[in-house]
Order: C-alpha cells, then structure tokens, then sequence
C-alpha cells in the first residue's frame, strides 16, 4: 500500500501542516487562502512555483504575511493581517474579486472548517449554537467556485469528538465540495467513494479507523506534489 505512517513522530505542528499543503499545491496555480489557518500556507510556497495568490478583499500577486515596518495597513489578507505584494500584483473591486470566485477562474482554495463528511460536505461557517455568531465570508463563493477545495483543520474538536464525520451536523457551507482534508495527525482525501489515507503523523491508520468511525481505506498509488486527485 502507498499510505505513508510516521508513527515515529507525533502530530504536525501549525507550520507543519502549512508546508504539507503548500507542498501539493500545483505550480502555477490560483488560489485562496481563507482566515485562520490557511493564511499561513503562502510562507511555505516554494520560490518559483508560480503560485499566485488571490485575496477577496481585491488583491491577486499577494505575498506572505508581513509585520513591523513592512506592513502596509492598505495591504491586507482577508483575515485583515498586512501583507506583501509581488511583483505584478494588481488591485480591484470586491465585487470584480468575488466574481472572479464564482466564475471558475481558481484552481485552488484552501479553507477552515468545523466539520466535513466522508462525501466531501463543508460546514465551515456556524455551529448551529443559538449564541454563535456567523460568518460566512467568501466561504460559499469559495467552495462552489474554486476547481478544487482544501480543508486545513484538527481532525478532532476541543471536546474530542471527530471533525471528520460521516455526514456534517452543522450547516452546510458547499455540499460535495472538498478534495482533501490536511490534519495535525493525517492527510485525507474525500474526494471518492471512501475517505481515503494518504499519509499519518502519530498515529496509525488503524488506530484512526478506531477512532473515527468511518470507513476508511488506504492509498493505492503514490501521492506525488501538485496532484490534488
């Protein structure tokens, strides 16, 4: 089998996980980054990748995250932290950024999520508890508009149940959406009949089975860089 376990280690750091993404991410690609934890995916983009970045907020050629001296407060990610520009970045409307979400025109985005189910449904918006405040975003343009949608998130919640669930039991944000879902402790893909393993960090495949609940298969090729599916 292809799945890869490092059972040797323990589970992936914040910045761990940033890399594993940016390491599958095409080159020349067109993505989004969305608020939390995508954001720290562009530090990770290998140089010469040709990877060009897109904000919500107006803003395609974004470079990393920037602080000190070096941040401009008119240059902002959509989580409102300062950022970079690189070369031939260009500026524009919201609305002309937003359409070009729902357009089609992303290859990739990369989002946070409360939950997601075995067939690829995204709940990244509302708990459902009466006193949660939503915030949808650009999460919906995002899911039904980007080529391929990634889900950046502990597989587990505060209270340790699974994130990973047969079906979402919060609102749905896009339903069949999600291609794969990067965790502190393994990488998934769900965008077929099974949830597929494709690499483990501190556990086992069969102790997530055990864990889970879902029925979960291993990787039958190898998982090379740039290859979402």
């Amino acid at each position: 089998m292809s799945t890869v376990e490092h059972t040797d280690r323990g589970p992936l750091s914040r910045e761990e996980m940033a890399a594993v993404v940016a390491r599958d991410i095409p080159d020349g690609s067109y993505v989004n980054l969305g608020i939390g934890q995508p954001t720290t995916v562009a530090a990770h983009l290998r140089p010469g990748s040709g990877v060009v970045l897109h904000t919500e907020n107006g803003m395609l050629g974004m470079g990393p995250v920037v602080t000190g001296d070096d941040a401009d407060p008119d240059l902002t990610n959509a989580g409102k932290q300062p950022v970079s520009e690189l070369p031939g970045a260009s500026y524009f409307h919201h609305a002309d950024s937003f359409a070009m979400m729902r357009g089609g025109h992303l290859d990739v985005c990369v989002l946070g999520a409360y939950q997601v189910s075995a067939s690829g449904d995204l709940a990244n918006w509302h708990t459902g508890a009466p006193d949660a405040i939503p915030a949808v975003g650009g999460a919906m343009d995002l899911a039904t508009g980007a080529k391929d949608v990634l889900v950046m998130m502990t597989l587990f919640a505060k209270d340790g149940s699974p994130k990973l669930v047969p079906a979402c039991t919060y609102p749905l944000t896009g339903v069949g959406c999600v291609s794969r879902v990067y965790t502190e402790v393994a990488l998934f893909d769900v965008s077929g009949d099974d949830v597929v393993v494709l690499e483990t960090w501190g556990e086992s495949v069969a102790e997530l089975v055990d864990r889970l609940q879902l029925r979960i298969a291993r990787a039958t090729r190898p998982r090379g860089p740039g290859r979402l599916r």
